[in-house]
């Protein structure tokens, strides 16, 4: 049902289109209700983007995209013309109606991701009460507390409380009347096991939409009962919710990035929530995954400088080197905080207070700095080869570079800092591909450095499999998940696919850039090289999905026989318990037979 004239009209008129647009750039007045910024739809640095709120109008001199409010609301969330109406005639408090009169429309909209996002904020609410209400929340809100998060900081980020009864959330929906298909689909509940929580015995950190909605979880565990029990879950991709353009703790950030034109860019829940407890209210954090273009995308018409909060363990370093790329690539400003006195941020809060983790931000270092720094502590600068790998990696950042003028500067840094002859320097970067070429035949001709060899069992296998089709991993990831794997080659592989999926980077060269194991490189390779897997991939596919969900039932169940053999029931609480470990075999049992038929 199309949606009349008169509404349209309405909107267009009634539509603030300055603060629309505030919301996913910084604009400036420059006179009257004119206002220019950087253009929301492309990378930019100087600002093109032209608004005029009298005339309800956008412009960018630069990628010539223009339109109005609706207009707008469509190219940002991608929404349907009638959605679009619909979004911002809501926002200004206008009846929709349609051609025929009604203010309903004849076909039902799909309404899955507002239910969705109805159920979480609910869930929240309650997560929120069992934690600070409710004694079965105490050991979760000493947790918090012993990290020096106040009271403050847990009512405004909603934490809470999820029960170890993992069967509690089942029961308390379907008294509450939702359906069971419903809950099927919200992501609350195990895949395999629909009628135990995703969520137990768990710190939940609601994740909330740039709205302010809760539309997804991260759970911390409390009491650990295996080395099977990840520290952090995170909700998966749901109909209201993507990780990769989803920051944590933005809808709290966005008006404090604008105001000064910076974002910190952290590790995780706590670090962000430490940073904004002592004032710098300016951090976020991406979820569960690596940093992605749609994250730097959200900040981009916000900021100008991004600082990078990440750990100093190899991952954390890693994680640091592709953010710098990512974001230098963005033509944004990039510096790195050096985090001293703890091993994040929340500790530094803790044992050190407010004024050193501020500190620490205001002596943030330049990338290029940070860069250098650490290229020293890892080649051996007093040898040629050392100082020639050095720079060619230090080439990569400079290559990332938008602007002439930097690059030549960087050069010049380079040439300072490892004594170098400029001339010398800058030959080399402008041969920098054959450089790396003599880098890497000397490089494999050594046997000493030679790749260790990954282990190839049967999860391996499967996966490499995948990665001779692309398509299969679908198939794979709608089975199972990288808990699921025992191998750490399949774990590191199905995370790394992964990744790739939701970076639009799901090809061979986009998996072969993000690989930083030799080893595994290899194996894609050969298994790329080769049509060994095409021939029977669908028999391989089914077979690996099959072992893997047998060893994990397996495993599981050989847990809960240990449990009960050495149970003894002596409350009502240890009765309880028992019961629930007695219904989870009978399930696990279920499992067992369906995957041998």
């Amino acid at each position: 049902m199309m949606i009349s004239k008169e509404t349209i009209d309405a909107v267009n008129s009634t539509a603030d289109i300055i603060a629309l647009i505030g919301e996913y750039t910084r604009l400036e007045r420059r006179s009257g209700n004119d206002w220019w910024g950087c253009c929301p739809f492309h990378n930019e640095k100087t600002p093109s983007f032209h608004a005029d709120g009298d005339k309800k109008f956008y412009y960018c001199f630069s990628c010539h995209a223009t339109g109005n409010a609706i207009k707008f609301i469509q190219e940002m969330e991608k929404l349907p013309f009638t959605e679009a109406v619909e979004s911002l005639a809501k926002r200004s408090g206008i009846q929709v109606r349609y051609q025929d009169g009604n203010s309903r429309p004849d076909e039902k909209k799909d309404d899955t991701a507002e239910k969705y996002t109805e159920l979480y904020e609910r869930i929240a609410n309650t997560f929120h009460y069992l934690l600070i209400n409710d004694k079965a929340g105490e050991s979760a809100l000493a947790y918090i507390k012993g990290r020096g998060i106040s009271e403050d900081t847990i009512k405004k980020f909603k934490l809470g409380y999820s029960p170890a009864d993992k069967f509690w959330l089942r029961k308390f929906l379907v008294s509450k009347n939702y359906s069971r298909e419903f809950l099927d689909g919200s992501g609350l509940f195990s895949r395999n096991y629909r009628d135990i929580a995703f969520f137990s015995d768990r710190l939940m950190f609601p994740i909330f939409n740039r709205k302010g909605q809760v539309v997804a979880f991260g759970g911390r565990i409390l009491h650990p009962q295996g080395e099977q029990d990840r520290k952090y879950l995170n909700s998966a991709d749901l109909p209201q919710f993507r990780k990769r353009d989803t920051l944590y703790a933005f809808n709290f950030a966005k008006n404090s990035i604008r105001q000064n034109k910076k974002v910190i860019f952290c590790e995780g829940y706590m670090d962000c929530i430490a940073y904004h407890q002592c004032g710098i209210d300016y951090a976020v954090a991406p979820l569960g995954t690596a940093l992605t273009e749609e994250h730097i995308k959200m900040i981009h018409g916000f900021a100008d400088t991004v600082l990078l909060s990440f750990d100093s363990d190899g991952a954390g370093q890693n994680a640091t080197l592709r953010a710098i790329l990512m974001c230098r690539k963005a033509n944004l400003t990039v510096k790195v905080i050096r985090l001293k006195g703890g091993k994040d941020p929340a500790e530094i809060l803790l044992n050190s207070g407010k004024n050193i983790l501020t500190a620490q931000v205001d002596n943030a270092i330049l990338d290029s700095d940070y860069l250098l720094n650490k290229l020293g502590e890892k080649y051996p600068l007093d040898k040629p080869e050392g100082k020639t790998k050095a720079a060619l990696e230090f080439f990569a950042y400079i290559d990332s570079l938008q602007s002439d003028i930097q690059k030549e500067s960087c050069l010049d840094q380079l040439s300072q800092a490892f004594n170098l002859k400029p001339e010398a320097v800058k030959r080399d970067f402008i041969n920098r591909d054959k450089a790396r070429e003599r880098i890497t035949v000397r490089h494999d001709n050594n046997q000493t450095d030679q790749a260790p060899q990954a282990s190839l069992n049967a999860e391996v296998r499967g996966l490499l499999a995948v990665t001779a089709d692309l398509d299969k991993f679908k198939k794979i990831r709608s089975s199972l998940t990288a808990d699921d794997f025992k191998s750490p080659t399949a774990v590191k592989l199905f995370n790394l696919l992964e990744e790739c999926l939701n970076e639009d980077a799901f090809s061979i060269p986009g998996i072969l850039a993000r690989c930083n194991d030799s080893a595994l490189t290899a194996l894609i390779t050969d298994a790329n090289s080769s049509d060994v897997y095409k021939k029977e991939i669908d028999v391989i596919v089914n077979d690996t999905i099959r072992f893997v969900k047998k060893n994990k039932i397996d495993k599981r169940r050989n847990e809960i026989l240990d449990r009960l053999r050495n149970f003894t029931a002596v409350t009502e609480e240890d009765r309880i318990e028992m019961n629930r470990l007695l219904a989870e075999k009978q399930e696990l049992d279920r499992q067992a037979h369906s995957q041998k038929c």
